[in-house]
């Protein structure tokens, strides 16, 4: 959804109508509280603090709020609290808070089975998904949410794009037009493309004309009042923990990157970390760990910047580069202007690391950027991208490790996803055998090195790790054990990373229990520690 806001928020900006959007407590870049015992009634007042704040910053006179799912029930809960409201448009609204939770909770099932967590790390005892928890008393409360009983009009005005496989969406829309509210319907479609997984996510550039056709109507129709005056607020307000400091930074040709600067409060103890993201997620990292990596590296006295690349969460696409970013060469023309932005701040040297795709860009922007002192790659699906390769098609379809295609062979819930027919049978094969092929590929790597002229993607690897190795370069990589990245890691340097003794810069470790997302905490401690260490072979200001 980042990105989808942001384009929103962009086409309003060129309408002449101001928005914000924001993180709930706990979530994305927000501060964590260590009291929720408010309940849902914190998040609520958020929303209504929200809108104050556009208010004051803006000027403006009216709110519009646009929210989806969740939000959609917080925002027609407090919807008498919001001064000036005009009208409110729910995109997939949830309408039930446990319907939603036990939706919720069979998709995190999902995903743990999908990435391979080990039982012992998956969540048991609350709500969470991806890593992500809910706190226990927000909750409590959302299971009792119910907005098919309704006691006022929340707007005069609302927009509800429903869910053809949800009857509660038309009935929620039918309620609104019952109590008076002027009520448009749009149809979501490719919803599920959109929200199914980041990697691969489709923009439902159809939904996003709705919104805005719709937000035009309703700001024709308001009344031209001159506008309040207007807050000004300093150019770079911090968020401020127990022993960091957050400040949210732009930088690069005309500001077109954003991102969030972490610093210790106290003295800094070593490089700064440039965290580098993963595929589309926005920079707050999968299942939030970015943020939570880069606070516990502010307490060990260690700073770092985390930001969305083009075309990802908030940072707008560059003109003339292809939309698709994700292993592409304009990538690394992200990373040296956040290495630009870093030495201007005098916060050099610069360490980098990312994970999976983020994991391929710490390692080529390291190869083709000699300010880089150090890098920790986590979980790299490769080391070079051959030309011509389909991305879309490798991203959609990824084949994993052939040890773990035999060990779910033989597992009951793969049985049970057999005969549901969720189990795309002829793909499933056809990953199996180049899982195989690879592993054949892999014994009759070093005899083809040897041939006279070998070149291909072969040579390109060793070219890259023989010019780190020359530059004395640092290099951690970290595998999850059966990680489809490791295969590839093990073509070029065997099974065991024999391979990689002839580069003395290079270091290899095998994380246990860890899926390829490092979702489990032992997971997160040792890659935390791995960047922690990296970080403090370099004295800050060296």
């Amino acid at each position: 959804m980042r990105k989808f806001w942001r384009v929103v928020a962009d086409s309003l900006a060129d309408q002449g109508i101001a928005s914000l959007r924001f993180d709930y407590p706990g979530t994305g870049d927000a501060l964590d509280r260590d009291d929720y015992a408010g309940g849902l009634s914190i998040w609520e007042d958020c929303v209504v603090e929200a809108a104050q704040q556009l208010r004051r910053q803006s000027g403006c006179l009216n709110i519009i709020v646009v929210s989806q799912g969740l939000g959609s029930a917080l925002a027609v809960r407090v919807a008498e609290r919001i001064e000036g409201l005009a009208a409110i448009a729910c995109l997939a609204p949830v309408t039930s808070g446990r319907a939603f939770l036990r939706e919720m909770q069979i998709w995190a099932r999902m995903v743990d089975e999908g990435l391979g967590i080990p039982e012992e790390h998956r969540l048991r005892d609350g709500v969470g998904i991806a890593g992500l928890r809910m706190p226990d008393e927000i909750a409590a409360d959302f299971r009792k949410l119910n907005s098919t009983a309704l006691t006022h009009r929340p707007a005069p005005r609302a927009l509800v794009v429903k869910r053809a496989d949800r009857p509660a969406d038309t009935e929620f829309s039918a309620q609104l037009t019952a109590m008076g509210v002027d009520v448009r319907e749009a149809d979501y479609t490719g919803y599920d493309e959109f929200i199914s997984n980041p990697a691969i996510s489709t923009m439902p550039d159809d939904i996003r004309k709705v919104v805005l056709d719709w937000i035009g109507s309703v700001a024709a129709e308001l009344p031209a009042d001159a506008p309040m005056p207007v807050e000004r607020q300093p150019s770079e307000p911090s968020l401020l923990g127990s022993d960091f400091r957050e400040t949210p930074v732009n930088f690069g040709d005309g500001g077109r990157l954003y991102g969030m600067l972490c610093e210790p409060l106290g003295p800094r103890s070593g490089a700064t970390v440039l965290i580098l993201g993963t595929a589309y997620d926005r920079h707050a990292g999968w299942g939030r760990s970015s943020v939570i990596m880069a606070r516990n590296l502010a307490a060990a006295g260690v700073a770092s910047l985390r930001f969305d690349g083009a075309n990802i969460g908030d940072s707008p696409p560059v003109p003339g580069v292809p939309d698709q970013v994700l292993y592409q060469d304009s990538q690394i023309d992200d990373v040296r202007a956040a290495l630009d932005f870093l030495a201007r701040r005098d916060l050099t040297p610069v360490v980098l690391s990312g994970r999976c795709s983020g994991g391929y860009l710490t390692f080529k922007s390291a190869v083709a950027d000699q300010r880089i002192s150090g890098a920790v790659a986590v979980n790299p699906f490769v080391f070079h991208w051959q030309p011509g390769r389909d991305i879309d098609e490798s991203l959609r379809y990824m084949p994993r490790s052939l040890d773990v295609y035999r060990e779910k062979l033989f597992q009951p819930e793969t049985f049970r996803r057999l005969l549901q027919g969720r189990v795309d049978v002829k793909r499933a094969i056809g990953n199996m055998g180049r899982a195989f092929w690879r592993r054949v590929a892999r014994k009759a790597t070093p005899i083809l090195q040897m041939l006279p002229g070998s070149g291909g993607e072969y040579a390109e690897v060793r070219k890259s790790f023989q010019s780190l190795a020359e530059r004395k370069m640092p290099l951690y990589l970290l595998y999850s054990e059966n990680d489809v990245g490791f295969e590839h890691f093990a073509e070029h340097f065997s099974p065991k990373g024999q391979g990689l003794r002839r580069y003395p810069n290079a270091r290899l470790s095998i994380v246990p229990e860890a899926d390829h997302n490092f979702t489990p905490a032992p997971a997160r401690r040792a890659y935390l520690n791995a960047l922690i260490d990296m970080a403090r072979r370099f004295p800050p200001g060296e």
